[in-house]
């Protein structure tokens, strides 16, 4: 028969949603460091062509 398991204590709660957070913070932080990047043009790691930004007059 199925028994219940012991309830998890709040401080091994707060650990592993901590834990969490900072993995996607971090995750976060790599991606807006990359755009940065990319939108400046000093990105080593992808090839952007550049479209030239002409207006039909």
């Amino acid at each position: 028969m199925a028994v219940p398991k012991k309830r998890t204590s709040i401080s091994k709660k707060r650990i592993r949603k901590n834990i969490w957070k900072r993995k996607g913070s971090s995750a976060a932080l790599k991606a807006f460091s990359l755009a940065k990047s990319l939108s400046t043009g000093h990105s080593k790691s992808f090839f952007v062509r550049q479209t030239s930004n002409k207006t039909l007059e």
